[in-house]
């Protein structure tokens, strides 16, 4: 059972590096013309369509309530898996991503990330502070914004999320624009991030009801944190409850991940 994993997840990378290598001459126009930055949004979404097509993942997009495409958001997903940035891109909603700054190491990958999104160094104040600022200008220039509010895969529990930090509240009510919690259930059974090796089993996301913001001030940071918090978390929890799968990849309720 392994090998066939090692063998399906070694073709997942390559498929994933020739979508990369296909698409990159369209992903140039945005770096080279940011005024369509639109287009970003537009290539994740098939990339992230065609990778799934072609690993022989199904996928289901789910929206409680469509976003108003003439209005900009922050798109709050929680994070188990590596598998969650392709799946946040298969948004109908363009976007831009907010992400650690490790991504830039990635030949050629790293540049177009750099490049088309922002990234940060959690562990350095200064880089906190300026990923802030340009997610900022970045809902100034009109773009809608994907921050994973947990600030990377911190759990130690699977499906159990971390702390939420502050960053995307802030932004989403200092630029009074809603914030979209994105229940995303199952990838941390398709591809656990302590293991890096794919299980088949179908994918989901869920886009829940905007939350607005509008009226409130950085008081109400905390109120809003927890109420995303809850929305996903009781998604989770539902989706759990009708999950039936081996014991070799659930052990009792949840998986939990080795010590460091």
């Amino acid at each position: 059972m392994k090998i066939l994993r090692v063998i399906h997840t070694s073709y997942g990378v390559l498929v994933f590096a020739i979508l990369f290598l296909l698409l990159f001459p369209f992903l140039l126009i945005p770096i080279i013309f940011p005024s369509q930055y639109k287009l970003t949004g537009i290539i994740n979404r098939w990339w992230a369509r065609l990778l799934l097509f072609f690993v022989f993942i199904p996928f289901r997009v789910e929206y409680r309530k469509k976003p108003d495409p003439k209005k900009q958001y922050i798109f709050c997903p929680n994070h188990f898996s590596y598998m969650d940035i392709p799946t946040a891109g298969l948004n109908h909603y363009n976007t831009i991503f907010v992400g650690k700054n490790e991504i830039q190491k990635i030949p050629l990958f790293g540049y177009m990330y750099g490049k088309l999104h922002i990234t940060v160094d959690r562990n350095k104040l200064k880089s906190r502070y300026t990923s802030v600022k340009r997610s900022l200008e970045a809902v100034d220039e009109g773009k809608s914004l994907v921050i994973f509010p947990e600030g990377g895969v911190v759990t130690e529990r699977d499906p159990v999320m971390g702390r939420f930090k502050d960053g995307a509240f802030r932004i989403a009510i200092e630029k009074q624009i809603a914030i979209v919690p994105v229940t995303i259930p199952y990838n941390w059974i398709i591809l656990p991030a302590d293991q890096f090796l794919l299980h088949w089993h179908p994918l989901k996301v869920i886009f829940h009801e905007p939350i607005e913001t509008t009226g409130l001030t950085l008081q109400d940071v905390d109120s809003l944190k927890e109420k995303v918090f809850r929305i996903i978390d009781e998604e989770l929890k539902r989706n759990l409850a009708n999950l039936h799968i081996p014991t070799n990849i659930i052990n009792n309720e949840y998986r939990s991940r080795p010590a460091g």
